[in-house]
């Protein structure tokens, strides 16, 4: 097998799977327990909740840990929205996650207005239409750092400031870009900010969520006492562990990240692009993460050439993976090409720290095989 879809999800690191591992045996209590079997997890917990904090530059009192990215992007919003309930307006961009876009278009039929930015060709939205849409209404601006398909980056330091500087809170879906880029907290004043394990060597099923010092946050999960009574349910402290383990292997191969697999995805992207006719990238050539490469095969549909792939041992995707037993086209180069039919006729290609050179050439060569043959 060769895997190119690790912005769907990645492999469980091994250090990863070992810093688990006591927690799933022997170190099985409740951490909110008092007696010491229990109570003891809790420093497990604080130990991870630092590692996490570490990688994007913020305190350790400022994580949540949550349950996915899902829910830290819907409990961020949410929290905006408790902050302000006079206020009613939302900016987002028509590009977000299906978590951010299918909760905004929830909150509408509560009786919110809902801004979507559009996003140029390029995928990249206008820093003026974020300026012309916040009104004194606006409650909330959520938008993301990186694009799950697409691999673009938004210019999120300035996102947070324009945000900032009119008193507007600001909200940031960082899946994709945490433990592929820098970010550092201390320099963007973003209010809220999401990351997940899954997307960075650790298992699905745990997530964080920052909160800036001071930022007003009412829980989404509503029980005990746990995460300091920001987010109610027993902690999974096994995932939790996980997750600190990931942001901290992350935080040290970062310097190297673009350096191992930048030379994979330009090889594999400008491979096809040069021996394969009439196709295209999806995306700015250089404003992206450099693990993603969206590109469009002209007169192929997205479907028959991924099962053409997966049959060569390959797996890709055409867009996000929560959307995948969908039969509508991307949504995102949708917006990017409305009057192209590239948003069904895509493959995202995303790399990782495991892929090499050897899979990238036999990769492109199936490509070159499957798209010759569905074209023949």
């Amino acid at each position: 097998m060769i895997y190119l879809d690790h912005n769907a999800t990645t492999p469980i690191a091994p250090e990863v799977l070992a810093a688990m591992m006591p927690y799933l045996t022997e170190e099985w209590g409740n951490p909110s327990s008092t007696y010491k079997f229990g109570a003891k997890l809790k420093g497990a917990i604080e130990a991870a909740r630092g590692q996490v904090a570490e990688l994007i530059g913020a305190q350790a009192s400022e994580i949540i840990f949550t349950s996915c990215a899902t829910e830290s992007n819907n409990a961020a919003i949410h929290a905006a929205l408790k902050a302000n309930p006079a206020k009613r307006h939302i900016i987002t961009s028509a590009v977000e996650h299906s978590s951010v876009l299918n909760f905004c278009r929830t909150l509408e039929y509560g009786g919110f207005r809902v801004t979507y930015l559009p996003v140029d060709r390029d995928g990249l939205i206008k820093l003026a239409d974020l300026e012309n849409a916040l009104t004194d209404d606006t409650a909330v601006v959520s938008l993301m750092w990186a694009n799950n398909e697409t691999g673009v980056l938004f210019p999120v330091k300035e996102i947070a400031e324009m945000c900032r500087a009119r008193g507007v809170l600001f909200h940031c879906d960082a899946v994709q870009a945490a433990g592929k880029i820098p970010i550092n907290l201390r320099e963007a004043p973003v209010d809220y900010l999401s990351i997940t394990g899954h997307k960075l060597g650790a298992p699905k099923g745990v997530g964080a969520l920052y909160v800036r010092r001071k930022t007003p946050f009412t829980p989404l999960i509503v029980g005990g006492h746990q995460e300091r009574n920001q987010r109610g349910g027993t902690e999974n402290v096994a995932l939790i562990v996980g997750l600190g383990k990931a942001c901290g292997l992350a935080r040290q191969k970062l310097p190297e990240y673009d350096k191992k697999v930048r030379p994979l995805r330009d090889a594999l992207e400008d491979g096809i692009l040069s021996s394969i006719p009439n196709t295209e990238l999806n995306g700015h050539k250089t404003q992206r993460l450099s693990n993603t490469s969206n590109l469009t095969f002209h007169g192929i549909e997205s479907e028959a050439l991924l099962i053409l792939l997966d049959q060569e041992g390959i797996c890709a995707s055409s867009g996000a993976a929560c959307l995948a037993d969908s039969d509508e086209p991307s949504y995102v180069v949708q917006a990017m090409k409305s009057e192209s039919a590239a948003s069904r006729q895509m493959i995202r290609f995303s790399l990782g720290w495991e892929n090499t050179n050897v899979e990238v050439k036999a990769a492109m060569n199936a490509i070159t095989r499957a798209a010759k043959m569905l074209r023949g």
